[in-house]
């Protein structure tokens, strides 16, 4: 089985084929670099995503806040039904940590909020 994916790493977006037996990979093509080779792995083997969302603070302002690193796909809705319930209270800096123990990450603020 071959799978087609668009490289995501840099401008380029390679075009990169992924032959897979057995829900292995046995050979990657099409990248034009290393790390083309190295997303196409982590992607058909342990597909992670950055969320970039917003929560609201008690006063009611609306914080931008985004996880410091990417989490397994798998966990997104549970991640977003946790950020759904978060509330705290400003001021707020840019990085400052909202949440420190987040999905094996921690979960930041992405703008200064008075």
């Amino acid at each position: 089985m071959i799978k087609t994916l668009t490289c995501i790493v840099c401008p380029i977006g390679c075009k990169i084929n992924i032959e897979l037996n057995n829900d292995k990979i046995t050979n990657v093509t099409g990248n034009t670099c290393k790390r083309g080779a190295d997303y196409a792995n982590s992607e058909i083997l342990c597909p992670k995503r950055t969320i970039t969302t917003t929560i609201k603070s008690e006063n009611g302002k609306i914080i931008p806040v985004k996880t410091a690193e990417p989490i397994l796909k798998e966990q997104i809705f549970n991640a977003m039904h946790v950020i759904n319930k978060i509330k705290t209270k400003t001021p707020i800096k840019v990085g400052e940590i909202i949440v420190k123990d987040f999905f094996g990450t921690c979960l930041v603020a992405t703008k200064n909020v008075d």
